[in-house]
């Protein structure tokens, strides 16, 4: 393979077919980009593009986004998953605020050494906004490169990635890095997709060794499976008034950090065991339908107990520094999770019909 022609047809395929009016492509700045690139990781560009407007409406700059209250940020992430990179984002715009007068670095290791970026991000970032020389590796890019190359191997593996990086490194040019490292992203998400991938498009296809043996979607090897564990819980959907409902929040770190949830307990009786403890009576109790919801590495079966109460008289202590009362006819803005979204919309909708 020649890596100047391997390239040179990439870029030429860009040119024509690339992406080029993203929102995060237009008006660019290293600002932008970074945001974008860390909605997409684990994220497709239909799901983020309604998102990235969003915040970057509510967020129009890094100290915006630094001076912003932590539940306000998640709020706008809620839906995308992987609330960490939220976090991550928020932590970050105060690093910049504080120690780089609100600019985003342009070194490297600057950028590198911040929260939740890695080698690939730091990359891009740099050589979409400033053309910069530096390789990428997203998970688009890898498809592409594991598929023309036929390289076996978990891309997690140290020793694959490696191999990627340094074949990632060949094949990048040092002139319009931008648009290759772009091309390359675009090929991965339009043209070398998972599976059904449009080959007789591809522009480097005559060299690529999966496509001479029809293995394609033989690459990336797949991590092997691990039996996917079974957690669950029942959370406490404490109602007062039929409008207002009690969530708490959840530690900073881990599941769901820092978002709004409700309490959870391992079983019904536990939470009857809480209520009880919280000298609570007179109350409608009702069991709602189990669901599931699945994380990268288990499921988690949830029954949302439903807990009716028409007022609370002042003995009953049910909050404390940790807790809020959400209004369902005039939401607050805070970060909710997902499986909160969907108990609070089914709540909402047994309350309105029992009125």
């Amino acid at each position: 393979m020649q890596e100047n022609n391997f390239s040179q047809r990439i870029i030429e395929w860009h040119a024509l077919h690339g992406r080029k009016t993203l929102p995060w492509q237009t008006d660019k700045s290293l600002y932008k980009t970074w945001v974008s690139e860390v909605m997409l990781q684990q994220t497709q560009v239909a799901t983020v593009i309604p998102y990235f407007k969003k915040f970057m409406r509510s967020f129009p700059s890094i100290d915006y986004l630094a001076n912003a209250p932590i539940d306000e940020v998640l709020h706008h992430w809620t839906g995308l998953g992987y609330y960490a990179r939220a976090r991550n984002l928020h932590k970050t715009a105060q690093i910049i605020r504080d120690q780089f007068d609100n600019k985003f670095p342009e070194n490297f290791d600057d950028v590198i050494a911040l929260p939740g970026i890695g080698r690939s991000t730091a990359g891009a970032i740099l050589s979409l906004t400033l053309g910069k020389y530096f390789a990428i590796l997203d998970g688009n890019v890898k498809r592409v490169l594991t598929r023309h190359q036929a390289i076996e191997g978990w891309t997690g593996e140290k020793r694959v990635e490696n191999r990627l990086w340094e074949l990632a490194g060949r094949l990048t040019p040092v002139d319009q890095t931008n648009i290759f490292n772009q091309a390359m992203m675009d090929m991965g998400a339009m043209i070398c997709t998972r599976s059904k991938p449009k080959c007789t498009e591809c522009p480097v296809s005559a060299d690529c060794i999966a496509l001479k043996s029809d293995s394609m979607t033989s690459y990336p090897t797949p991590k092997a499976k691990k039996k996917i564990p079974v957690k669950s819980a029942v959370m406490l959907v404490l109602c007062e008034g039929a409008k207002t409902i009690q969530l708490s929040q959840r530690p900073p770190v881990g599941i769901w950090g820092g978002l709004w949830c409700f309490p959870e307990f391992e079983s019904i009786e536990c939470a009857e065991q809480y209520l009880a403890k919280q000298n609570l009576q007179n109350y409608q109790q009702t069991e709602l339908n189990t669901f599931r919801h699945t994380f990268s590495h288990y499921h988690f079966d949830i029954t949302p107990l439903l807990i009716e109460v028409k007022k609370f008289d002042s003995s009953q202590v049910m909050e404390d520094s940790g807790t809020l009362w959400y209004n369902l006819q005039h939401p607050q803005k805070i970060g909710l999770a997902a499986a909160t979204k969907k108990i609070l919309s089914t709540v909402n909708k047994k309350l309105n019909t029992s009125e």
